[in-house]
Formats: C-alpha cells, sequence, structure tokens
C-alpha cells in the first residue's frame, strides 16, 4: 500500500512539474480572402485582402506574393510589402493593386451586366511571410512563411458601382 501512494505521489509530481514549463507557441497558417474588390478609374483593380489570424498568438504580418486568377483565365501577379500587426484569432485588411488581364476585365463586365445575381469565381493563391509578435514572445525571432490557397466568388455590390465582394 506504500509503494502505491509513493509512486501515486511520484506520478502527481511529475504531472504539476510538467505544468511548469514555458508556455507553448501555436502558430497557424492564416486565412486570406478578398474581402472586396473595387475597380479603379484607370481600370487597374483594388483588392481589399482580409488577413485572418488562426494562431494562438499576435502577428506581424510583413508582405504577400501570390497570384489571382479569374474564371479560368491567366493568373496576375499580386504582390505587396506591408507592416500589418493582427492580434490572436482577429482579423484585418490590406489593399493591393492589380492589373487585370483583358480577359479578366471581360468576364467582370459579363458579371457586372447581370448584376446582382452575377457571380464570378476567383482563385487567390500564395506565401505570406510573417513573424510572431515580439511584445507576446520576446525571445522568438522567427520568421514564418505560409502559403496560402482561398477560391470564392466575387459578385457586384448592388447600388455601390464598380465594387465587388
Amino acid at each position: 500500500m506504500k509503494r502505491l501512494l509513493h509512486g501515486l505521489a511520484l506520478s502527481l509530481l511529475a504531472i504539476l512539474l510538467t505544468a511548469c514549463g514555458p508556455q507553448r507557441q501555436s502558430v497557424f497558417p492564416p486565412t486570406i480572402t478578398i474581402q472586396q474588390m473595387h475597380v479603379q478609374p484607370d481600370g487597374a483593380w483594388q483588392l481589399t485582402l482580409r488577413f485572418q489570424n488562426n494562431s494562438y498568438t499576435g502577428m506581424n504580418y510583413q508582405s504577400i506574393e501570390g497570384s489571382l486568377q479569374v474564371a479560368q483565365g491567366i493568373p496576375v501577379r499580386v504582390h505587396k510589402t506591408f507592416d500589418l500587426d493582427v492580434p490572436s484569432f482577429a482579423g484585418d485588411v490590406v489593399q493591393v493593386e492589380v492589373l487585370p488581364t483583358p480577359a479578366m476585365s471581360q468576364a467582370l463586365q459579363a458579371v457586372a451586366a447581370k448584376g446582382s445575381s452575377g457571380s464570378l469565381p476567383y482563385v487567390v493563391n500564395g506565401v505570406v511571410h510573417c513573424m510572431p509578435n515580439l511584445e507576446d514572445h520576446p525571445d522568438n525571432k522567427n520568421p514564418r512563411d505560409f502559403p496560402f490557397n482561398s477560391n470564392s466568388f466575387l459578385s457586384p455590390v448592388p447600388g455601390v458601382p464598380n465594387t465587388y465582394r
């Protein structure tokens, strides 16, 4: 009986000691989607990209390198450098301008002609460069590169010309 109590006490002590270790930092890839797109007067598309932080710590997003493909057409480059701090499990946006191909612009005009019932499929993918916030973890300065791939549809916003969500 005495042996059993010693074994139980030793197991309980081991469990308590493991709980005293440093907190493990859980970092996960963000979700990146197009929140809104606006056609500029010069024909360029201004994308509002939403960065949803899925990590247990705040993240500092620094740049994005990727491509945007609309309606199975030729992809165009999406690239921007920025400084975006996003708290854990929160989201924020960055605006990026892209130059669409003529086929992309024609596909968008066809959807605009249908009104709010039209939709245009898109795929945005690439790599986002980020780092855990140093305020949360000053000892961790490891930059992270996360691949992302998002696909959805853009539809005209009723009453707001040249704007799609």
